[in-house]
């Protein structure tokens, strides 16, 4: 990734990166196609289920743009500071999240890391405990979504902060 530093009036510098093309403009039937699947992916699921989701992938894939946009959609809908502080360490704070959101939160970091050991057995049979098959087939939707949109975001180098919806 091509970056360059500009310096302000104070001791900060910030990153700033270099132009990059704008994908809902540049491929707009594929985002569309994109915007469709994410909104197909929540239908039915509790909202904040689907923020806890999307911050944990949006944490593993180091996407700030996605990560800011969705704590602050978590905010919005009304969730608690403490829980958003421990989504990056859900399993050390499991008393903060539902048997259900433990469950996803696993799932969503297998997914997301699948390149590293695939799905386990034993993560896919809990998250599968926890949500009946149409549910369980929605949370693997949005953790497909939300994967898209953090490299969508990474690759055409999205500034956290900037979310222009």
């Amino acid at each position: 990734m091509t970056t360059r530093t500009s310096t302000n009036t104070s001791t900060n510098t910030t990153p700033v990166k270099a132009p990059r093309l704008e994908f809902a403009k540049s491929a707009p039937k594929a985002f569309r196609a994109l915007i469709a699947f994410d909104a197909a992916a929540r239908e039915g699921l509790d909202p904040a289920l689907v923020e806890l989701i999307q911050i944990r992938a949006s944490h593993l894939n180091h996407c700030a743009y996605c990560l800011h946009m969705h704590t602050n959609d978590a905010r919005k809908a009304g969730e608690s500071e403490d829980r958003l502080h421990m989504v990056a360490v859900w399993r050390e704070a499991r008393h903060f999240f539902t048997e259900r959101e433990q469950a996803a939160l696993a799932l969503t970091e297998a997914v997301t890391l699948v390149a590293d050991a695939g799905v386990p057995d034993d993560v896919y049979a809990e998250a599968a405990a926890q949500f009946d098959e149409r549910e369980l087939a929605q949370v693997l939707a949005l953790i497909f979504t939300i994967n898209t949109w953090n490299r969508v975001a990474l690759s055409t180098g999205k500034v956290a902060g900037t979310d222009e919806r």
